[in-house]
């Protein structure tokens, strides 16, 4: 039976709102209280795609309130299609990241590509151009044959379509836990760049003015993914491709070059511009329609191109086809704007127009086959506030650090940098094209990609991060530290901190210990970005990362971007210089719950996570920032996973130099993440000048050498090999096991 043939008295009483992903009581808040009526088949396929936490964020909307947005540069913060940061210079930086986990899993290749092309869409139809993705991956350990297939295929999907469309792969952050074995993460951030007198927005205002519908054919892919992505996950839903779209680079680059051409040179016949992305149609338009205030709108969906036959309402509005965009265009402007789309070879179709009054109508064959409020789809779905408990685990769990076990040294050394997630990612980020569009100054591999900002003397360097072990531990200091881990990585390439992007990645809201975990890790973001000054500007949620009713690691990834104000202060963490003197910035303690080297020896992760203290990490970048400006410092790296003999291993591997150094601790404690740290060198004849700036703060350790050799005494052992094969051990190590 055709879908359009079951009638609102069967969506009822079968309760097929539910297959939708709609409870009961939102399918009586729609019935009674929304229409006063039964919705028929297309109706209630609208609100499944609104009213899913993916577009309405009705399960994190109180969490996300918490959040620090403000900032003296923010020209445009969260709610539109990406938030706007003032760098000067009449220029913004636009960005945001998001998510593609579900359809990942279901499909690697596709489930990634368009990833990266949602976000590219949601940059451009800002006014901005896309000068740079990012991407943040987790998976489960590579054992087999089929993990790495699985890996290769999401990697290839992500470079791909940047590859193709002319925007590069620049940076991000991998890691390999088995929390991520049936639910990967893959999280896509773009940063573009604009003059600021041509932002546009998503909405449709002005009776009579026109719809246009622009890009890719609809066709029968991603029907309802913004649903599929919302629930939850398990083994029976593994093959569910039919909510995993299709990409196609080269259409994305037509659009995006047509939409940019419409934007810059027929500003006075553009209204609103959005991207069709989760829930396709019926979310661009029932959002711009509903932002505009005051207004409706009539769609003839005949008039939608379609690539497949018979399709049916509600498959054409929620169909998650890529390449996809819907403009709001003054009346009697319409062909002017057709004709830039047809010049780039780009169907463009009116399809509707701008009506007076609230309603949302969608015609069909000439029959009213929707027409419901426009607010209630884009902005009245229930908000829920979830009871929120401490997980069992944490409150049982011993506050002893572990002590790392340590037979040999040098032996333990070269493990830890074969851990997959210490590792070298090269083998990955090669297949990236990361100097496209020539604005890259820094590649994948150091703390932070840069990219210079052309027609100034400016660069701004980007990042991800966040260490999904340490909120499952403690979600609040764990979302401290993933802020603050950002920042450091931001500062060690010379720049100043000026705010955030993020992917919620949660499980289940509605199990109480679950929401308790993003509820913190919020909070705890918020206590750093409001120290840091670093408002959280746009982002996105994924809610239920659940395989089977497991959760993963609570991992709410941070996409940072920081404002490099000269090219004289890029810095990267390599050594530079024979002779040069190696300081370690901050303190190091026993730190060894959530590390690396307890994943490493024992197979899991348990404790209390070790204290972190926020103003120590404040005032540590403050210093690094001020002597990298001073000119004080050769290279920074900070340190983090795998701990202190790690960030030195990685400082000698970039220019084959040496290391020789002295330090006052045990060999064990090379290995601890102790937070706020940093490894500098600084040329001698700076050495006083930074020692005084660094009051105290900075401790000498040794000298960089024109040598192969790694050579790190403690109070207790030493290290001594050959840079060469801790080199060859971490460059080899990953691409090994993904063979």
């Amino acid at each position: 039976m055709n879908n359009n043939e079951v009638t609102p008295t069967a969506i009822k009483d079968d309760k097929i709102y539910k297959n939708m992903g709609l409870s009961d009581y939102e399918y009586q808040l729609i019935s009674e209280k929304v229409l006063g009526r039964e919705p028929n088949y297309t109706e209630i396929g609208l609100y499944s795609g609104m009213w899913s936490e993916h577009c309405s964020y009705k399960n994190s909307k109180p969490v996300l309130k918490k959040f620090y947005s403000n900032s003296d540069r923010v020209v445009q913060g969260p709610g539109e299609g990406a938030g706007i940061i003032d760098i000067g210079d009449g220029k913004g930086i636009v960005f945001k990241a998001e998510s593609h986990n579900h359809p990942s899993a279901v499909e690697p290749f596709q489930g990634a590509t368009t990833g990266v092309g949602g976000i590219l869409r949601d940059i451009f139809s800002m006014g901005a151009r896309p000068i740079a993705c990012l991407d943040s991956l987790r998976f489960g350990e590579p054992k087999t044959q089929a993990d790495s297939y699985f890996i290769s295929e999401i990697v290839a999907g992500i470079s791909a379509y940047g590859n193709c469309i002319g925007v590069p792969t620049v940076g991000g952050d991998i890691a390999f836990d088995d929390a991520y074995e049936h639910n990967p993460l893959v999280n896509v951030m773009c940063v573009g760049l604009m003059d600021l007198d041509k932002i546009k927005v998503g909405k449709a205002a002005g009776v009579g003015n026109s719809i246009i519908y622009v890009g890719a054919k609809t066709g029968r892919d991603g029907i309802n993914g913004a649903s599929f992505a919302s629930a939850q996950f398990d083994s029976e839903h593994e093959s569910q491709r039919s909510a995993v779209q299709v990409g196609d680079p080269f259409t994305e680059k037509l659009v995006m070059e047509a939409c940019l051409d419409v934007i810059n040179n027929h500003a006075d016949a553009l209204v609103g511009i959005q991207d069709m992305g989760a829930a396709g149609l019926v979310s661009s338009s029932a959002e711009m329609g509903s932002k505009a205030g005051g207004y409706g709108m009539e769609l003839d969906l005949d008039l939608v191109p379609q690539r497949e036959e018979g399709m049916t309402a509600f498959e054409l509005m929620l169909s998650e086809s890529q390449e996809r965009m819907l403009l709001c265009v003054k009346a009697g402007s319409e062909q002017e704007v057709l004709d830039v789309f047809a010049d780039y070879g780009v169907e463009a179709v009116v399809i509707g127009h701008v009506t007076e009054g609230h309603n949302y109508k969608l015609l069909h064959h000439g029959e009213v086959v929707a027409d419901v409020p426009v607010d209630s789809l884009a902005a009245d779905a229930p908000v829920y506030h979830r009871e929120s408990e401490e997980p069992e685990r944490l409150k049982s769990m011993t506050s002893r650090q572990y002590v790392p076990q340590i037979k040999n040294l040098n032996e333990t050394v070269l493990e830890i940098l074969s851990q997959p997630t210490i590792a070298s990612k090269h083998s990955i980020y090669e297949t990236y094209d990361t100097q496209v569009q020539t604005n890259t100054v820094v590649a994948p591999g150091s703390d932070a990609a840069v990219l210079r900002v052309r027609g100034t003397n400016k660069a701004l360097a980007i990042t991800t991060d966040v260490n999904g072990r340490y909120l499952y531990l403690n979600p609040r200091i764990g979302g401290q530290i993933a802020v603050a881990e950002a920042a450091r990585n931001v500062v060690a390439s010379g720049g100043v901190p000026v705010g955030i992007t993020d992917c919620l990645n949660f499980g289940n809201p509605e199990k109480t210990d679950q929401f308790y975990e993003m509820d913190q890790a919020a909070m705890g973001m918020t206590d750093a970005c409001e120290l840091f000054d670093t408002p959280v500007i746009s982002g996105n949620v994924s809610l239920n990362n659940e395989f089977d009713d497991v959760a993963i690691y609570p991992t709410p990834m941070v996409g940072m971007v920081g404002l490099i104000e000269s090219l004289d202060h890029i810095t990267t963490q390599d050594f530079k210089h024979d002779g040069d003197l190696v300081y370690v910035i901050g303190d190091t303690n026993v730190d060894f719950n959530g590390s690396e080297i307890q994943k490493m020896q024992t197979g899991a992760i348990n404790g209390q996570l070790f204290d972190f203290d926020l103003h120590t990490e404040y005032k540590n970048q403050k210093l690094v920032l001020t002597a990298i400006k001073n000119g004080l410092i050769q290279s920074a790296h900070d340190v983090s996973e795998g701990g202190l003999i790690v960030t030195l291993a990685e400082s000698t591997f970039g220019n084959g130099l040496g290391i020789e150094a002295k330090l006052d601790m045990t060999g064990a404690e090379l290995f601890s993440e102790t937070q706020s740290r940093f490894v500098v060198s600084v040329s001698p004849e700076h050495k006083d000048e930074f020692e005084k700036l660094a009051a105290g703060k900075a401790t000498l350790i040794g000298k960089v050498c024109d040598s192969d050799q790694l050579f790190i005494r403690t109070n207790d052992d030493v290290v001594d090999m050959k840079v060469s094969d801790a080199l060859a051990t971490w460059k080899g190590a990953l691409e090994c096991k993904l063979k």
